[in-house]
């Protein structure tokens, strides 16, 4: 049985490619969500084995939308996939409870590795 896996991105372009990147693997996306608060919403009846989470965008950005889903469910699995590289914030992705960060644009091989390592 495949891995479900929630996106929380606001760009239908990363939604659309790692929905292709998740094809003849080990993972399958089980919801996208386009904000923080859809997300947070959702998790519960999700209930994904893992997420990804883009940190910029409106209202909620994905740092507290991460730290609100471990605080509710302490078990959540969520790797933060940005453009920004600056050291504060990857700490304070590690600090909530972020299993690893990913670096956009992202390649098929670092998210596959990315979401088998976040399983284990």
């Amino acid at each position: 049985m495949k891995k479900q896996v929630m996106v929380v991105d606001d760009s239908r372009m990363m939604e659309l490619q790692i929905r292709k990147f998740l094809e003849g693997s080990d993972f399958e996306m089980a919801a996208y969500c386009d904000n923080g608060e859809d997300a947070i919403a959702r998790y519960g009846e999700i209930q994904p084995d893992v997420v990804t989470m883009d940190i910029i965008m409106p209202g909620i950005d994905g740092l507290e939308t991460a730290k609100i889903i471990l605080e509710e469910h302490p078990d959540a699995r969520i790797i933060m996939v940005s453009s920004l590289i600056y050291d504060d914030t990857i700490n304070e992705a590690r600090e909530i409870g972020a299993k690893t960060f990913l670096y956009k644009p992202i390649t098929r091989e670092n998210l596959i590795q990315a979401l088998t390592e976040a399983v284990k």
